[in-house]
């Protein structure tokens, strides 16, 4: 089995993720790490919890502890919409209440299997909360930096899980500053945006999907804001292609909020541009995104495209889909414009991922 850490190197001087300690980038240039291949699929171990099973298939290391609440295996619910029957992953009925439980469940694996006790992390809240959980289950102390206007219900759930919460005052980046500062003076920085140990994880999302439909999706829609869900979702599809499984990747339809869209941006006019200006999608709130060219690159090689949505059509998504038994914060709540304004063009069969629960933001109109 090829492992999945002898396949990190930097993006900018090609150096090998280090066989000791746990540093977010690298230490020689600064650059960011990240997969060099596509990782081999193979036969999955059921006796695994969550989504380990499949993340062993692609090669996690057998010597890092799995950590586990029971991620993973969401449901696919079908509904109409427009005439046409589309599938909506319920990834919001993860432990933690949003995909990134998924993620977590790796970097928490890594973080036990070189021996970290004590890490920190920034967030605008889902990451925050997903991380404390899973810190929390495998006994390591967490300390998340989070934005003062940060949703409460968020915040609540990280003090929960025993995690310190330290509130910055201003926009996002500066909970992301503060998190690099306590990494100069030595802390572990378990950044979800920077270390690409849950790009695996998200990949096992890929997986799933192809397991529940017995085959591959046409197209995907989904929010993006460091992206790192759309790129382990492709690497994933691509993974599964490479094994025979499937024949074609799915066309990934990636949302912005258009009060803050960098990659659309990157995209459309190869400049990475946006304004940190508030919206109700706090959790695609990023101006910077780490991995912002591989998110490019990768909806293009798929044939997908970045769609933007308006503060005003935000809310009502929300309701729609709640009218559908689907209750999901105001970031995930994006992809219902998306889908309308794009349906009438994309390959069946359409799944859309729903990536947090609507028990997480505050009570809105």
């Amino acid at each position: 089995m090829r492992k999945v850490l002898t396949e990190i190197g930097c993006l900018g001087c090609g150096q090998a993720y280090p066989s000791v300690g746990l540093p977010y980038c690298c230490p020689l240039c600064g650059g960011v790490f990240d997969y060099t291949g596509i990782w081999e699929f193979l036969t999955p171990d059921a006796d695994l919890p969550g989504i380990w099973p499949n993340l062993r298939a692609l090669g996690w290391p057998p010597d890092w502890p799995p950590v586990s609440l029971g991620e993973g295996n969401t449901p696919l619910v079908w509904t109409e919409v427009s005439g046409r029957q589309v599938a909506f992953k319920c990834e919001f009925l993860n432990p933690s209440g949003s995909f990134k439980d998924r993620g977590s469940a790796a970097l928490v694996s890594a973080l036990a299997g070189r021996g970290v006790y004590m890490a920190v992390e920034d967030s605008s809240g889902n990451a925050g909360a997903s991380f404390a959980a899973y810190a929390a289950r495998a006994g390591i102390k967490a300390r998340v930096y989070v934005p003062a206007s940060a949703s409460g219900p968020k915040r609540t759930q990280i003090e929960a899980y025993g995690a310190e919460l330290v509130p910055i005052p201003g926009p996002r980046s500066a909970a992301a500053q503060a998190a690099f500062l306590a990494a100069q003076k030595g802390a572990t920085y378990a950044s979800h945006a920077w270390l690409p140990f849950n790009l695996p994880a998200y990949a096992t999302l890929a997986v799933e999907l192809v397991q529940q439909m017995q085959g591959s999706p046409g197209a995907l829609v989904l929010p993006v804001g460091q992206g790192g869900l759309l790129l382990g979702l492709v690497r994933g599809f691509q993974s599964l292609q490479s094994a025979g499984v499937i024949q074609k990747i799915p066309a990934a339809i990636a949302v912005q909020a258009r009060a803050c869209a960098p990659l659309w941006s990157l995209f459309t006019t190869g400049r990475l541009a946006a304004d940190e200006v508030a919206t109700l999608a706090e959790g695609v709130r990023v101006t910077r995104p780490v991995r912002a060219d591989a998110v490019v690159a990768a909806v293009r090689e798929t044939g997908g495209r970045f769609v933007l949505v308006d503060e005003v059509d935000i809310l009502p998504g929300r309701d729609e889909l709640a009218r559908r038994g689907l209750y999901v914060e105001p970031t995930s709540a994006l992809v219902w414009r998306a889908l309308e304004l794009t349906l009438a063009e994309l390959p069946e069969p359409v799944v859309v991922i729903l990536t947090g629960s609507g028990l997480k933001a505050f009570p809105l109109p």
